[in-house]
């Protein structure tokens, strides 16, 4: 019989018990048919669903999170997209956003981690793999992933050829996981890595080229919480704006113009920093955050001051799943625990077969790499 993981304990800060308890709150907010929501009666998109379905992994709620896995399989386009908004099964935004479609890799990939169960990665690799194809498709000369792909009439439509640093950099970190279980499942995807190699190469050298939402905290730590800026290139980019956006005792601005700290955006640079080895910051933020707590271990989702209230007024599933992997982060508590960090994934990619006009090893030797 598997010995469950232990939940994470952060003393002082959140017990075990605090942490089974937003893991509840998570799944009392699911609805019948598997979907998470972010908050009751609003909408479901993918990439958040499954950071909920993770939390539910960690917090004990495993056949909740198993029930989210199988919705998210019936959701799935022939095309390996998700819809952008569904709510309460209904389509209400038809388009197919690349980041969306591509984080099921990372949940597959975190559940194997902790539960060993072939058969689950087995019955979700199809849609790991589909979801991953079709974002590859539609990667831009310069490396970055154009955003989104519109939907007209039940078919795919246009691409948005133009990129989003974050949801690139969130990208890189789910071709880390796919190629994981590829290699899991013994189905290899170099075409996988090529484009991992690319799109690392854009986020490093080209972010310029991306679509400026440097106005977003998002946009300045995900390099770093995707995989792509690790080391001192990680820490010199949170060095670079850490007063724009950090206010100590409160939390992470979600945008640099409006006095409101989110406790999603908070954890996620919590992850970060903890993938760098900087625990006593990391710490100290989830620390920090922890006013935003409810009661029935519910958090709201952000603050605003000097007014001092919680706005919007709805406690969301997205941002008490960050804390729940924040604290695994924190505490290793899980074997799954670095994986939002990119510990124990494959890389870096081998920068190769560029397009951007950059230098490529491969040109250099003569060799050519096969395009994606």
């Amino acid at each position: 019989m598997r010995a469950e993981p232990t939940l994470p304990h952060l003393p002082s800060v959140l017990t075990r018990e605090q942490v089974a308890e937003t893991a509840a709150s998570i799944a009392a907010m699911q609805e019948p048919c598997g979907a998470i929501p972010w908050a009751p009666g609003e909408h479901t998109d993918l990439w958040n669903h499954v950071e909920a379905a993770m939390a539910l992994t960690v917090g004990g709620e495993v056949a909740a999170a198993e029930r989210a896995y199988g919705w998210a399989v019936t959701m799935q386009r022939q095309d390996g997209s998700w819809p952008l908004k569904i709510v309460a099964g209904e389509v209400a935004d038809a388009s197919g956003e690349t980041n969306v479609s591509a984080y099921l890799a990372v949940g597959v990939w975190h559940h194997w981690l902790l539960r060993r169960e072939r058969d689950f990665v087995a019955r979700m690799w199809p849609a790991v793999r589909r979801g991953l194809d079709f974002v590859v498709r539609l990667q831009l000369p310069f490396g970055g992933i154009a955003w989104s792909e519109e939907w007209l009439d039940g078919r795919p439509g246009r691409a948005n050829e133009e990129a989003l640093l974050a949801g690139s950099s969130s990208i890189h970190h789910s071709l880390q996981a796919g190629v994981a279980l590829a290699e899991l499942v013994g189905d290899p995807q170099p075409g996988w890595e090529l484009a991992g190699g690319r799109l690392a190469h854009a986020v490093r050298e080209h972010r310029d080229l991306f679509l400026d939402k440097s106005c977003w905290s998002m946009d300045w730590y995900y390099p770093v919480l995707g995989g792509v800026l690790r080391g001192r290139a990680g820490l010199d980019r949170l060095a670079e704006q850490w007063d724009r956006f950090v206010r100590p005792g409160l939390g992470v601005l979600c945008v640099d113009h409006n006095n409101w700290v989110t406790g999603a955006e908070t954890c996620e640079l919590v992850m970060a920093l903890e993938s760098l080895g900087d625990h006593d910051r990391a710490l100290r933020l989830f620390a920090e955050m922890q006013h935003l707590r409810d009661t029935g271990g519910r958090y709201w989702t952000g603050f605003v001051y000097p007014e001092n209230v919680n706005w919007p007024v709805e406690h969301t599933t997205y941002t008490a799943a960050a804390v729940l992997l924040a604290a695994d982060a924190l505490t290793g508590a899980t074997p799954a625990a670095g994986v939002l960090g990119g510990a124990g994934l494959p890389g870096p990619f081998a920068e190769i077969g560029l397009r951007c006009g950059c230098p490529s090893p491969d040109r250099v030797a003569g060799v050519s790499a096969h395009p994606a």
